[in-house]
């Protein structure tokens, strides 16, 4: 974000000025820009601009020090609802590259992506280019699923895409820096997948059945067998809302399907999992999980790498236990 210049006087009568400035500027910078904040290495310095925290947490481990890495969406808030201020919308039109998730994800913020590309900036839309499924029931059915990043796989590809997108179109990277991080990044998100699938294994595989807040977790199914039984919220959107009718549906094919949990996101209300649990003749566990924003440092998901394997465990204990 290009930074204003200040013309200051120092006086004797003023001593604090030249002080007391920059400090302000720090906390304007932090207040617009909320997770990103602003450019320490003068105008020059490269910007790339992420719309989720998700990604936001990917694309610093590629580009590391080599640019500045501006996120949009703070932690704990909802990728469907969240919205930007016009700081934030003027910084998105000034990057070098603005990388998004795409297939609608980011309901509130497309429009200012759309500006930026229109503007000449370069954007890449992750969730396209990753080989995207389709939601195969509900409202959102036969609509591409954006919630890519819970299979790991897909986010391998992911990495070298936004590497290839750094190095090509932001301008002062060191290539070769930007290709090592990606590199080292790629490898620990192989060893997660290949962890993943060791704690998964160790589930039957008639409980590997998921009912979750909304439809998110068809990735992962996909990519470790576990099969979507249904969704409290029968959308792939959090702004959408079951029916008396929808929720009798669900109920019934949890109890056929004798489902041991219902899984809801942590940063969303679990109430309609609540009271589908009531409607339920069976004892059916209510688990949070971390499904679609990390959480600030210390709360359980922090990192892209931390909240894979804190869902893992929780869904490996939850669907294990007898």
């Amino acid at each position: 974000m290009k930074q204003p210049t200040y013309r200051t006087t120092t006086t004797a009568h003023a001593p604090a000025r030249p002080v007391l400035l920059p400090l302000a500027l720090v906390l304007l910078c932090v207040s617009v820009l909320g997770v990103g904040g602003c450019a320490a290495r003068g105008d020059d310095r490269p910007t790339v601009v992420v719309t989720t925290n998700i990604l936001g947490d990917i694309t610093r481990n590629i580009v590391g020090d080599e640019a500045d890495v501006t996120v949009l969406m703070r932690a704990g808030a909802d990728p469907h609802s969240f919205g930007v201020s016009a700081p934030q919308a003027a910084a998105v039109e000034q990057a070098d590259l603005v990388v998004h998730n795409g297939l609608g994800l980011e309901e509130n913020v497309l429009r200012h992506v759309k500006a930026a590309k229109e503007a000449g900036v370069s954007t890449l839309a992750v969730g396209d280019a990753v080989n995207p499924i389709t939601y195969r029931s509900g409202e959102s059915a036969d609509e591409p699923d954006p919630h890519f990043w819970t299979d790991p796989e897909r986010v391998r590809e992911a990495v070298d895409l936004i590497a290839d997108e750094v190095a090509e179109n932001v301008k002062g990277v060191d290539k070769e820096a930007v290709e090592r991080n990606a590199s080292a990044y790629g490898a620990k998100i192989a060893a997660l997948s290949s962890w993943m699938r060791t704690a998964f294994d160790e589930i039957p595989e008639e409980r590997r059945q998921l009912v979750t807040n909304h439809h998110v977790f068809g990735y992962l199914a996909q990519r470790f067998g576990f099969r979507i039984v249904g969704a409290v919220v029968p959308s792939g959107t959090t702004l959408a809302s079951p029916s008396a009718s929808d929720l009798t549906s669900l109920a019934t094919a949890i109890e056929k399907a004798g489902v041991r949990a219902i899984f809801a996101d942590s940063s969303q209300p679990d109430r309609l999992a609540q009271v589908l649990k009531q409607e339920t003749e069976i004892d059916v566990d209510v688990v949070p999980l971390f499904s679609e924003s990390l959480t600030e440092k210390g709360k359980g998901a922090a990192t892209y790498l931390e909240m894979m394997r804190a869902n893992t465990r929780s869904i490996a204990t939850a669907l294990s236990t007898e």
